[in-house]
């Protein structure tokens, strides 16, 4: 299959054709295209002109377009189409993907577009998604998936697959349920295929089978089904019945989600914002961290100011001052990067007093290696060796310090229930640079007896 190539002339080609009118030509042209292709064609064109091709082209391909456009096209294009043109949308994808879609309108819009889907059990399977938490399992699940009895037999269960196995896109797995609908198990494929027609299910099936409640977290769901390589996982209620499945492109989606939030979060941005965002909320997403630096420099100032008397005797200490403060920073965002990581990962074990045990032991080493540099340096560029083993001895402090908080704030965070991610960017930087600036000049005043 030759990868698909977004040109110029391509985008240029279509909104000639949109605004010839030339329908046949543009279906011709777009109808082996994937649908993941064709949302990358409509995040180019216009509004109207996406709106256009939506009405154009065939609702099972528009459908799946509809999933993958950017958000704010979506939206646009959803507020250029009639409620019953949407329900004809969703009525082409699978549950979970409906879902997604119809919670971007309003709930009034959401009642009007709901009546209008034809099929009944798609309709209440769409209204029982939209009652869950959008950050719970059941936010994310499918109600498509193919279950079978644990009572039936293979040549029963074989029939009845066929006609299940119609309804969901991707088979993964098949679940085995009893007579009340619980999940008892899985069903192999391949044990499936060599039984003999008149066994019963119930003599086959694999009894281990993971799963998760409708309630967990979509983080968590995360976790399980990467720490197991799962394709799909059964969702269940309290009372362990089947409810629906989740599947690996949806995990994955969370997964781009909450690294995109970590890595906003770690840059000093307070909201999910993107690029074409009004100022206003990016204003409003970036100043409460800009603000915080503010605060810190006025801190650092303040600090400065109190040790006025040490840089009129030893003016050399001041040149050194955005060095420390700038190893103060540095060390905490590695330490506080490398513990947020093993929190996402669930590879942080132990207690919170090991970890900063072995981050000071790190961060002594680091420091006094890189405290050897810099008093030679000091010592031979500046010939004061009392000065130059004061700025050396307090770098290794501060970067113990450094280390510790770095460490230390991202699990307290995580213990609190608070996104540790918060813990690497400005907050833990401006923190580091104002301990820093003080225990530097502490040290330094104690060592050189001002």
């Amino acid at each position: 299959m030759i990868p698909f190539k977004l040109t110029d002339e391509l985008v240029a080609e279509i909104k000639q054709l949109i605004e010839a009118k030339e329908n046949s030509q543009l279906k011709f042209l777009l109808e082996e295209v994937h649908y993941a292709d064709v949302a990358e064609i409509f995040n180019e064109l216009k509004e109207t002109e996406a709106t256009y091709l939506i009405k154009l082209l065939e609702s099972d391909k528009t459908s799946d377009v509809l999933t993958e456009v950017d958000d704010n096209l979506r939206e646009a294009i959803l507020g250029n189409l009639s409620s019953k043109e949407i329900a004809e949308e969703l009525e082409e994808l699978d549950t979970d993907d409906a879902v997604d879609i119809i919670a971007e309108l309003s709930e009034e819009r959401q009642q009007e577009v709901i009546s209008k889907i034809v099929d009944e059990e798609h309709k209440e399977e769409i209204k029982e998604l939209l009652a869950y938490d959008e950050d719970t399992a059941g936010g994310l699940m499918a109600k498509e998936l193919v279950k079978v009895y644990d009572t039936w037999t293979v040549a029963g269960c074989l029939r009845r697959i066929r006609g299940q196995a119609e309804e969901v896109t991707r088979v993964h797995s098949v679940y085995v349920v009893d007579k009340e609908d619980k999940l008892v198990g899985r069903l192999s494929l391949k044990d499936l295929v060599v039984a003999k027609n008149e066994q019963k299910i119930a003599d086959i099936y694999i009894s281990k089978v993971d799963y998760v409640n409708v309630h967990d977290d979509v983080e968590d769901v995360a976790k399980v089904m990467s720490k197991y390589d799962l394709d799909a996982i059964p969702v269940v209620d309290d009372n362990k019945t089947l409810l629906g499945r989740i599947t690996i492109d949806d995990i994955v989606d969370v997964l781009k989600e909450e690294a995109d939030k970590d890595y906003q979060l770690a840059a000093g941005i307070t909201q999910d914002v993107e690029a074409d965002d009004s100022i206003l909320e990016l204003t409003r997403a970036r100043l409460p961290w800009l603000f915080l630096g503010l605060i810190g420099g006025i801190g650092a100032f303040l600090i400065m100011e109190g040790f006025q008397n040490t840089f009129e005797k030893y003016a050399v200490l001041f040149f050194f001052t955005p060095l420390i403060a700038a190893m103060a920073g540095n060390v905490g965002v590695q330490s506080s990067a490398i513990i947020v990581q093993g929190l996402a990962n669930d590879d942080v074990k132990g207690s919170i007093n090991s970890r900063l045990i072995k981050e000071m032991l790190l961060a002594a080493l680091n420091g006094t290696i890189l405290a050897m540099f810099l008093f030679l340096f000091v010592w031979v560029t500046k010939g004061e060796m009392n000065t130059a083993f004061a700025i050396s001895a307090s770098l290794v402090v501060v970067i113990i310090v450094a280390g510790l908080i770095g460490t230390f704030v991202p699990l307290f965070l995580n213990k609190r229930g608070i996104d540790p991610a918060i813990a690497t960017g400005p907050f833990i930087t401006t923190s580091n640079d104002i301990f820093g600036i003080l225990i530097y000049f502490w040290i330094a005043k104690m060592v050189l007896g001002i």
